[in-house]
């Protein structure tokens, strides 16, 4: 058979838009890294936000509370290393941990205050290999 009988044949459908994204605002909350397996903890995972600073934020989530991911693209470094970035979306509500560096003192100084952790971090960046 012709694809000409095909076409004669059969009547034309109007096609029906998927839409392919699901907005997750109503009910998640989203946050970006690259997601690294938990050192201990099989249901929970660590999403590091920024790999390649030294001023890096990392999340720990439950794999429960996520309610879906999305890739994004990957970051590439000079060395051709690259680190596969993602969006997660995580349930309101859910409880997360946060660990940022910070200087003990009274008041605590999280990086933006500490003269200390500016200077740490300098150093380190100046003794890394290139």
């Amino acid at each position: 058979m012709s694809i000409a009988k095909y076409i004669e044949t059969q009547p034309l459908y109007e096609i029906t838009k998927y839409k392919s994204k699901i907005d997750y605002r109503s009910a998640a909350v989203s946050f970006t890294g690259s997601a690294r397996k938990h050192p201990y903890d099989k249901d929970k995972l660590l999403l590091v936000t920024d790999p390649f600073s030294t001023n890096t934020v990392f999340y720990e989530f439950r794999l429960k509370d996520i309610v879906h991911y999305d890739d994004l693209p990957g970051i590439a470094t000079d060395s051709g290393e690259n680190l596969m970035m993602i969006k997660l979306w995580i349930n309101k509500g859910s409880l997360g941990l946060k660990y940022e560096p910070f200087e003990v003192d009274d008041p605590i100084k999280f990086m933006k205050d500490s003269e200390l952790l500016h200077q740490i971090l300098k150093d380190t960046d100046n003794h890394k290999p290139k």
